[in-house]
């Protein structure tokens, strides 16, 4: 009998758990207490293929200087003492890698979104505007890099991190990119590897 109480008790927590609604688990911004997802994405939005952590970090880079491997689909912030925060990213779909050595020139929260005009040839069907929400491809944060036509921001697809499907711009979880946006400062290096 107190086998059979105990499974049910598992069974009606189990039960619990899958009927609390997704808003439960939703990710909040911090600065407009906002969410960060709709409540249908927000479980979802939740689980990111790589998680975020501090791993040792052998490159002779000084601490707030961001790292992007675009091979690895990994950005590191380098906190010093032979460590960085690794993250998951997405990256450019093959024609629309490239890599170099910049600074942040500016960040924004929820930033409007204008397509470059190398993408609106591409693509005339875009937008010529999209302003800042949880609805725009720029998702909840940008790092906007030196004079290229890049960014590192968020994203409303967050299954697409690990995938290379971007038009170059190195694209995280918002719940990542608000993490690293938190850190980084404007004047941070930036360096791209393929």
């Amino acid at each position: 009998m107190g086998r059979t109480r105990a499974a049910l008790t598992g069974l009606a927590c189990a039960f619990v758990a899958l009927a609390t609604p997704a808003a439960a688990f939703t990710a909040i911004d911090p600065l407009t207490r906002q969410p960060l997802y709709s409540p249908e994405d927000a479980l979802r939005a939740q689980a990111a293929p790589v998680a975020r952590e501090v791993v040792s970090f052998d490159g002779r880079y000084t601490p707030g200087t961001i790292v992007v491997s675009t091979s690895e689909r990994r950005l590191w912030f380098v906190l010093g003492n032979g460590q960085a925060i690794q993250y998951g990213v997405g990256v450019g779909r093959p024609g629309f890698t490239w890599s170099g050595s910049h600074s942040v020139t500016m960040k924004r929260e929820w930033p409007d979104w204008r397509p470059p005009a190398e993408m609106l040839k591409r693509r005339p069907d875009l937008p010529r505007y999209m302003k800042g929400g949880p609805d725009n491809p720029l998702g909840a944060r940008a790092l906007y890099i030196g004079s290229t036509i890049y960014r590192i921001h968020g994203s409303n697809e967050p299954e697409t991190i690990g995938e290379a499907v971007s038009s170059g711009c190195i694209r995280m979880t918002n719940e990542d990119v608000t993490d690293l946006y938190n850190r980084a400062k404007v004047g941070a290096k930036v360096v791209v590897l393929r």
